[in-house]
């Protein structure tokens, strides 16, 4: 219900009723996107200098750089910084949701099948994102802003009223979907813990790094980009463990273990953000 009716809904309003300079913002597309980038390259990386094959070593990847944006990250977004906070995780959604994990699946396609042409790989990829409702509400958002038509009030509230369910519907999504994975991950000899730690450590130091130091972005946007990319991993990288038989047990772990570290992590990022705000 959340990724096919609430969160299309409030991503499809948030982009039919925003502008483009709205949403343009090199700064935090760099400064999320890059973070995120670079840690899937530097997992990617050590576990091939490690003996795992690409495709496990792609999985680790995503893994690790893969943001939960969609759950917890639009949600507590808006919580935190109200409507304005909704066009930064629309952002790094679409990041997520659309570079990382399509550069992914070319990895793991390319690792699993190395004579298959890569014109084969690409195919399943917009296959998959064709699909995808996190990409078809933007994209179809978009395309309603741009005819400058304003949405009718009828409409308007109707998405609304499903926006205003996507808290609360993706928290018990979010609470099943661990109780079911819990009794799955009791197997697997692989350690989470590295994969965790780069995703809620690595990925925000290297965020806030390039939001607060290199781009000096306003604000709202520097600890939107911090806060965004410190959320756990995201149940992408799951999907696609299952789907290539690869690292499930791993993955599943992680995400747990990570979503449960996140409520002290977010916390505490939260306080420093308020105590800053409030010294300025």
């Amino acid at each position: 219900m959340v990724v096919w009716l609430c969160l299309p809904a409030l991503l499809f309003k948030v982009t039919a009723t925003a502008s483009l300079a709205e949403i343009w913002q090199p700064g935090f597309i760099i400064s999320f996107g890059a973070g995120t980038l670079a840690i899937f390259a530097a997992t990617l990386a050590w576990r091939l200098c490690t003996g795992h094959s690409l495709a496990s070593s792609s999985i680790d990847g995503l893994s690790a750089g893969y943001a939960n944006t969609g759950y917890i990250g639009i949600p507590l977004c808006a919580i935190v910084f109200g409507h304005s906070g909704l066009q930064p995780a629309l952002i790094s959604t679409l990041i997520v949701v659309c570079v990382l994990f399509a550069i992914a699946v070319i990895c793991i396609e390319v690792g699993l099948q190395e004579e298959r042409r890569i014109g084969k790989a690409i195919a399943v990829v917009v296959k998959a994102l064709s699909k995808n409702p996190l990409v078809i509400a933007p994209i179809a958002g978009a395309a309603w802003a741009m005819t400058g038509i304003p949405l009718a009030h009828p409409v308007l509230s109707f998405l609304d009223m499903l926006a205003t369910a996507t808290t609360p519907c993706a928290l018990i999504s979010l609470g099943l979907f661990l109780g079911q994975k819990t009794v799955k991950s009791a197997a697997g000899k692989s350690s989470p813990w590295p994969l965790v730690t780069i995703k809620l450590v690595g990925q925000p130091l290297l965020t806030w790094f390039l939001a607060f130091k290199v781009f000096a972005l306003q604000s709202m946007w520097a600890n939107s980009a911090l806060l965004l990319s410190a959320l756990p991993t995201g149940t992408g990288p799951f999907m696609l463990a299952e789907f290539y038989r690869r690292e499930a047990g791993l993955i599943s772990r992680t995400i747990l273990i990570s979503t449960l570290g996140s409520l002290a992590t977010l916390t505490g990022l939260m306080i420093w953000m308020n105590a800053g705000a409030a010294g300025t």
